[in-house]
């Protein structure tokens, strides 16, 4: 994904739409009305664009004509505009990408289970189906990714930045595949993940206070030293990814909504393009931590939101930008985004150890409070919960177990 800015000339005709198909839609008509920060396409670029102003050359259409590097007023008094972002859309990946992926996949473990759990279905009030990504090779959904990934890499060293799944995932595929990987954590990060990075084969290093800063640490090391750098959103993670979302809708056809963690999107872009590759209507519905919410505010912005922190026990949620390529599927495909609080994370984490004695890390079982939340909303429904992982430090769940019911 590039965000580079390039000299290009852009010409576009009120009235008309720019694109039709999955990711983005935009009426100029009603750019000009709202005057709102909106995306727009161009081919496969899209540009994000804060201010508008125009003039009318014709009775029948009003001509734009820009440039994308910054404020340019155009000849002819023709509008001036603002571009804040310009980069590379993501196209879903079709079947075909999705099957290759699952080929990668199904060379190192099979698919992993759901089960309707009914303690958990009695305590929502409706049918649950959870789809168990905390019983993967590393305990957590980002395997898919990196295995379908690592393909590509031509590279001896691969480097990237990670809470701890993601590491994980590319530790472990790299390993398979015979690379050295670099792995950056931050200081705050799990230390049995950290353990579970190194036993996979990972050099470990610890940069920063929160994963943003670990991430700047390895674009910095790629582009000095030349390696590979893995980044947490791509086309072929999210084809990866896809695959789980595929095995529960392929399972349980007749799933009215399901309820997604967002980390930096993989996931739920990867259950858009399972679901739009089986041609489903079922509902999808994001999910993030109150304290790291950049994506439910991005959401409702519809345009990259950043926040000054994202400190949460969900710590597979826990990124303080968003990625802009993500956001335009999630804009585009995703029917709401739930914030939910520590407390209520807790809440879930214990009633998954309660009803199914399965152990489920924060941002795993924020989908099922975010459920919980919306339970109401929920009856008559047959609802999916994407138990995303089980990477919790042993000391952290201690005391979420022991703790109460909270409010």
């Amino acid at each position: 994904m590039s965000c580079a800015r390039q000299e290009s000339s852009l010409n576009l005709v009120l009235g008309r739409p720019l694109i039709a198909k999955e990711h983005c839609c935009v009426w100029l008509r009603e750019l000009m009305a709202k005057a709102k920060p909106v995306s727009f396409c161009s081919g496969r670029r899209v540009l994000r664009v804060e201010a508008i102003t125009w003039r009318q050359l014709s009775k029948q259409d009003s001509v734009i004509g820009a440039r994308w590097t910054g404020w340019y007023r155009a000849a002819r008094k023709a509008p001036t505009i603002q571009f804040l972002q310009e980069f590379n859309r993501m196209d879903l990946p079709d079947k075909s990408t999705i099957e290759n992926a699952t080929a990668r996949v199904r060379n190192v473990f099979g698919p992993t289970p759901q089960y309707a759990w009914p303690l958990l279905s009695a305590r929502i009030g409706t049918e649950v189906w959870v789809k168990h990504e905390n019983h993967t090779p590393i305990g957590a959904f980002k395997i898919r990714g990196g295995l379908a990934y690592m393909e590509s890499v031509e590279a001896d060293t691969v480097i990237a930045a990670t809470r701890g799944n993601h590491g994980q995932s590319i530790a472990m595929a790299a390993g398979l595949a015979g690379k050295r990987a670099i792995i950056a954590v931050p200081e705050c990060n799990s230390r049995e993940k950290n353990a579970a990075m190194k036993a996979l084969g990972a050099e470990l290093v610890v940069h920063g206070e929160d994963f943003q800063d670990a991430y700047d640490y390895v674009r910095e090391r790629a582009a000095r030293d030349k390696f590979h750098l893995v980044p947490s959103f791509h086309e072929l993670l999210v084809a990866g990814v896809a695959t789980y979302s595929v095995e529960l809708l392929s399972a349980v056809p007749e799933l009215d909504v399901v309820y997604v963690p967002i980390g930096l999107g993989s996931g739920i872009c990867g259950a858009v393009a399972a679901r739009e590759m089986l041609g489903r209507t079922t509902e999808i519905v994001g999910v993030v931590a109150e304290q790291a919410p950049a994506y439910a505010l991005s959401f409702l912005a519809r345009h990259p939101v950043s926040t000054n922190s994202a400190e949460t026990i969900a710590d597979g949620v826990a990124c303080r930008q968003v990625d802009p390529a993500a956001l335009d599927v999630i804009l585009a495909h995703v029917a709401r985004v739930v914030t939910v609080s520590e407390a209520e994370i807790r809440n879930a984490m214990r009633w998954y150890f309660m009803d199914t004695h399965n152990v489920v890390e924060g941002a795993g079982a924020a989908p099922l409070a975010a459920l919980m939340k919306e339970r109401e909303m929920a009856r008559g429904k047959t609802v999916g919960i994407v138990a995303s992982g089980g990477n919790v430090d042993t000391d952290v769940f201690r005391r979420v177990l022991a703790g109460g019911e909270e409010s």
